[in-house]
């Protein structure tokens, strides 16, 4: 337990921050769609992830130069033009919370937007490959310490996509999802500005 909690509560402070991928979950979750496979594929991404971090693969940005750029400005872009998706769904109005079970986009659809929010986010490398992966290097048990970051991850998520659900009678309000569509349109304008500014 000396390696596992500081893992597991590590890693959870660093994803309760809203983000790309939070944001994606809370709107899946929201609309009941795919919520067990979105869940799924971003505690499998982060398991990915911070295990290469745990396992020593920090040093790759030392390594290989261009690969920090190229991750920050091709994520940059991405979430500009995910962030005008949602500014256009704000202004336009007209989402509801019709029926638990709509589904707007298909499951290949949604795990690919999923897996290119969470890949190519470069604060994600930082988060799970670089820090967690740095930060477990001073305890005895890296190993338990991966354990407990990645079961952290997966404890986040499902609770995120799963508990939305709760915030179902808001979002019968079309107005609810405007809000929403403009704090993820915000949130997506201010990393990506932060990653060209870095």
């Amino acid at each position: 337990m000396a390696s596992f909690l500081p893992g597991f509560f590590l890693s959870f402070s660093l994803i309760l921050a809203i983000g790309a991928q939070n944001a994606f979950v809370l709107r899946q979750g929201l609309r009941r769609a795919h919520v067990f496979w979105v869940c799924l594929t971003c505690g499998l991404s982060d398991a990915v992830l911070i295990i290469c971090g745990v396992a020593g693969f920090g040093a790759l940005t030392e390594a290989v130069p261009w690969f920090e750029p190229v991750m920050r400005y091709g994520g940059a872009a991405f979430l500009l033009w995910y962030g005008w998706l949602n500014a256009r769904s704000a202004w336009r109005g007209g989402s509801v919370l019709t029926t638990a079970g709509a589904e707007t986009q298909s499951l290949r659809q949604a795990i690919l937007t999923l897996l290119a929010l969470t890949f190519l986010n470069p604060h994600v490398y930082l988060d799970t490959v670089v820090l967690i992966g740095s930060i477990s290097s001073q305890y005895e048990d890296k190993v338990l310490f991966g354990a407990g970051a990645t079961l952290a991850s997966f404890t986040f998520f499902f609770a995120l996509g799963y508990g939305a659900r709760l915030l179902a009678p808001v979002f019968a309000n079309p107005r609810a999802w405007r809000v929403l569509d403009a704090i993820i349109a915000l949130t997506m304008w201010a990393i990506a500005l932060k990653l060209l500014y870095l």
